[in-house]
């Protein structure tokens, strides 16, 4: 969903749920080094809203990230929540250049949930169909103008020039996955709301999905489970996780049919991504709070029988050794902004 190309001078902005992130890179290259990075709190609610004053609160703490960063550029790829996106495969028959844009045309009515009309359209050919020789395999994705346009006004307002949007999930797969992967990976980002779900393979994304479960419902579910408040509930959680040894199991036990949720849904994917395409996955790399509640990864892995890895949003970016420490530490939650910093114009 670009507006502009060839621009070289840009950084990636991810307004998640909890905060905003930003990551300026330079030059080309598979590699590029670090120019700045930033990060400030936000309030879920204005998070999450579309009203116009809330909208304008955003804008000043986007304004305040932008002083704090001493960031320069004022071209910017923004990232788009993944509950805002509609993404999907499809099968379409083989046809050459204009007839395979009028077909998909044609029907994108009666694919996606939203009027096409009111909506930012875009797909890619990914190769042939894996159930159909005669039909190709097409990605597409879709976003209400109406968000768009929002957030386009408010980012206008402070000065900003949008070059282009770009799904949180297709950003992430391109900071933790490896560029060289050949085999399918799957990325389980775990935010406060939601848990973005990706698998890849040979470079691009086969089945994407966010669930409405995130790090928020644990907590919860601590809160409730042992009559707490949430503060003592996201200490206990992040700091003792799915450990069954730790304060004799009691976290495990709130909080561990909440999580068995979002496990069920990573490995409905999976089979999903097996029967479709007749192989299987070869690891999952976790992020978000996936990656910093403890044992979680170890259960994942357990549940799934697959290897577990922690993401890496920094895996693609050359940095000096003084900042390592400082930015590993912050990894789990920069996949978003680091994605959209190294996409290519």
């Amino acid at each position: 969903m670009s507006l502009l190309t060839g621009v070289s001078d840009f950084f990636g902005l991810d307004i998640g749920t909890t905060a905003v992130r930003l990551v300026e890179l330079r030059g080309g290259g598979p590699v590029k080094p670090l120019v700045r990075y930033g990060y400030v709190p936000i309030d879920i609610r204005l998070a999450v809203s579309d009203s116009k004053p809330d909208q304008q609160k955003t804008a000043q703490v986007l304004k305040d990230l932008l002083v704090q960063s001493k960031v320069t550029s004022r071209n910017v790829v923004v990232g788009i929540p993944s509950q805002r996106v509609f993404t999907t495969l499809v099968d379409i028959d083989k046809l050459e250049g204009d007839e395979l844009d009028k077909s998909i045309k044609l029907q994108v009515d009666s694919i996606i949930p939203t009027q096409a009309s009111e909506s930012k359209i875009d797909w890619v050919v990914l190769g042939d169909s894996p159930k159909d020789q005669n039909k190709v395999e097409i990605l597409l994705t879709s976003v209400p103008n109406e968000y768009v346009e929002g957030r386009l006004d408010m980012l206008e307002s402070i000065g900003l020039n949008v070059i282009a949007f770009e799904p949180d999930n297709i950003a992430l797969t391109r900071s933790l996955v490896a560029p060289d992967a050949t085999l399918p990976q799957m990325v389980v980002d775990v935010g406060q709301n939601s848990t973005d779900i990706v698998i890849t393979m040979n470079g691009a994304p086969r089945l994407t999905r966010s669930i409405p479960t995130g790090a928020g419902a644990v907590v919860k579910a601590a809160m409730q489970n042992l009559n707490i408040d949430e503060q003592q509930a996201h200490q206990f959680v992040y700091k003792f996780g799915l450990s069954q040894d730790r304060l004799e199991g009691q976290i495990y036990n709130a909080v561990i049919s909440t999580v068995d949720i979002m496990e069920a849904e990573l490995e409905k994917s999976i089979k999903f991504f097996a029967n479709r395409y007749q192989t299987q996955i070869e690891r999952i790399i976790v992020s978000g709070a996936a990656s910093v509640m403890p044992d979680l990864p170890a259960y994942i892995a357990n549940k799934t029988g697959l290897s577990v890895e922690i993401g890496n949003a920094w895996r693609n970016v050359s940095v000096g050794s003084a900042q390592q420490n400082d930015l590993m530490a912050l990894s789990p939650y920069f996949g978003v902004a680091a994605g959209l910093a190294e996409r290519n114009e």
